[in-house]
């Protein structure tokens, strides 16, 4: 006869069944807030938006930027008519100054401090505080062992507990002598608080750089400027050929400081087969003033070499030569009169373009267009090129035109570029009168009564780009103080040691000590076998009567060396049942 068993249900636990009927509540606006910023504080958030500020500058490469080149930027959307004027609404077009950029940009500063400042205070708390309590079982400690004095020695345990306390601060230890264990004395100690410290350093400095980089996109400028022998450079906005301004820029905070090119003089290969005629080495003699009243310095500038003044940098960066040439109209008069900046045209020695535009030239306006050869050679057919950078032959080789140069309508028009589609050519090689050729000295007078040109003589000009980043020294500042940090948080290692003392029944002082390190240390062994070998040198132990302790299973312990440790594993193995 079966059995008939009834198998009660379990009821689901009373723990269980209450969480599942438990009520959430509502986290409220303060609440929400809380986890907002506790979310924006934490470093994960700061490390993306790092990352996203980063990928946030790519656009800046990739289009034209209006406050480097606004005309590029309008001839852009022009070609591109179908998603330019999108990209303009982007503010693709000015990047570092959008709303989008600037959001990250102040993301990432609050997150940054957010996450630094709690961990500062909280660093600074733990520097004061005593090391953390003796462990019951050192034995759990990943770095363990035990030291035998003999009775023989007469060293209690309070005595060699205070001489390990000394042995620990000559090694750089922060200790703590703690007899409130009666017969077993103790001592904590602790190190490597510079880890952290390296640690916020390096957070902080990139801060330092970030609001560096802010300052110098803020109030700093920079600027080009084209000097030809003789010429003047004065600090001021019209000074320049080309100028950039900072975001927050004021015309005030140009310091009327002034430089003046006496003379430019570059040195060529004459030597090395294969690149006789390279240059390899320029110098600029310049004269500076800081104010206007300020005495004359004689300077020189060089390539990597910037002169400073009023808290800018001049750098060289460009050089070639300059024909000074004079147009007459056709009354006689003179329309144009002085240098003429020659383009370079690659490096083939030194060959130039150049344009010419007389609009005050009656009764037709001028232009010439042509280039500059500082040694002509001509080929059988006529050709002429240039064979050296030096000037042993200069030659002026020039096309002529006539009519509307197109610049009494105010329209901006390129200094080194003849638009002659409205123009009609007086001079050319495929024209009856042919092209002009000049040397030094020389003049020619243009066809149909329209003027004349001569050529005067050659100077030399260099090209300067002026930067004004009032953050610079302070970024490279806060980078050498971020690696600084970064060094001192990878070097360094956190590391805790404790030491207990106790009498045996026979008379010996036994003695115990552990390691524990915050985090990884792959050194934490080594530290141990020489704080080791210290104690024996102390107390004079011969290396028989250190005894170590049997290799124990490393265990998880938290930071104040509680016991929330797992057993052990003897070294003979696991028992087996008989």
């Amino acid at each position: 006869m079966s059995e008939r068993v009834n198998v009660k249900k379990k009821s689901p636990a009373p723990v269980a069944a209450a969480k599942a009927e438990a009520a959430l509540p509502a986290l409220g606006p303060v609440g929400m807030l809380r986890w907002a910023w506790t979310q924006l504080t934490s470093m994960r958030t700061a490390l993306f938006l790092l990352l996203l500020l980063a990928v946030a500058a790519v656009p800046g490469s990739l289009f034209p930027q209006r406050p480097a080149n606004p005309s590029l930027v309008t001839q852009y959307i022009k070609d591109n008519p179908d998603y330019g004027q999108l990209l303009d609404t982007l503010q693709l077009y000015d990047v570092y100054s959008s709303a989008w950029f600037s959001a990250i940009y102040i993301l990432l500063f609050i997150s940054l401090i957010g996450c630094v400042v709690p961990r500062a205070i909280a660093h600074y708390r733990a520097m004061r505080s005593q090391p953390p309590r003796t462990p019951k079982r050192l034995s759990r400690l990943p770095e363990y062992g035990t030291l035998v004095v003999p009775s023989e020695a007469g060293i209690p345990a309070s005595d060699a507990i205070r001489g390990a306390a000394g042995l620990l601060r000559k090694r750089g230890y922060r200790v703590e002598v703690r007899d409130d264990d009666g017969a077993r004395p103790s001592l904590g100690a602790e190190r490597g608080f510079m880890k952290e410290v390296g640690n916020l350093v390096f957070h902080t400095s990139l801060i330092g750089v970030l609001v560096s980089v802010a300052v110098g996109g803020l109030f700093g400028y920079s600027g080009q400027r084209i000097l030809v022998e003789g010429d003047t450079f004065v600090n001021t906005l019209v000074g320049y050929d080309q100028f950039t301004p900072g975001t927050n820029f004021q015309s005030s905070q140009l310091q009327p400081y002034s430089i003046k090119l006496n003379k430019f003089d570059v040195t060529f290969d004459r030597e090395s087969k294969g690149k006789v005629g390279q240059p390899i080495d320029f110098t600029a003699d310049v004269t500076t003033k800081e104010t206007p009243g300020s005495p004359a310095k004689q300077e020189i500038l060089k390539v990597n070499e910037p002169v400073t003044l009023g808290g800018t940098s001049i750098y060289l960066t460009g050089n070639g030569y300059a024909p000074l040439v004079t147009v007459r109209d056709g009354a006689g008069d003179v329309a144009f009169q002085g240098p003429v900046i020659g383009k370079l045209q690659g490096n083939n020695n030194y060959y130039s373009s150049v344009v010419i535009k007389a609009p005050d030239a009656k009764p037709e306006q001028l232009g010439f267009a042509g280039f500059f050869l500082p040694t002509a050679v001509e080929t059988a057919e006529g050709v002429s090129f240039s064979g050296d950078p030096e000037l042993f032959n200069p030659q002026l080789n020039l096309n002529s035109y006539y009519g509307d140069l197109g610049l009494d309508d105010g329209s901006p028009q390129n200094v080194f570029d003849l638009d002659v589609k409205d123009l009609t050519p007086l001079n050319a090689r495929n024209l009856d009168a042919g092209g002009i050729i000049l040397a030094p000295g020389g003049s020619y007078t243009l066809p149909d009564g329209k003027g004349s040109i001569s050529f005067d003589g050659v100077k030399k000009y260099v090209g300067v780009d002026i930067h004004h980043n009032p953050g610079q020294l302070y970024a490279l500042i806060f980078g050498l103080l971020a690696v600084a940090g970064l060094i001192l948080s990878l070097y360094i290692n956190r590391r805790r040691v404790w030491v207990r003392a106790g009498i045996h029944e026979d008379g010996r002082t036994m003695v115990e000590y552990g390691l524990l390190a915050r985090g990884e240390d792959h050194r934490l062994a080594t530290e141990a076998a020489a704080i080791r070998t210290l104690l024996s040198e102390e107390w004079q132990l011969p290396d028989d009567d250190a005894v170590a302790a049997p290799q124990q299973t490393p265990s998880r312990q938290d930071d104040n060396g509680a016991d929330s440790v797992t057993t052990p594993t003897s070294p003979a193995g696991p028992k087996k049942d008989k």
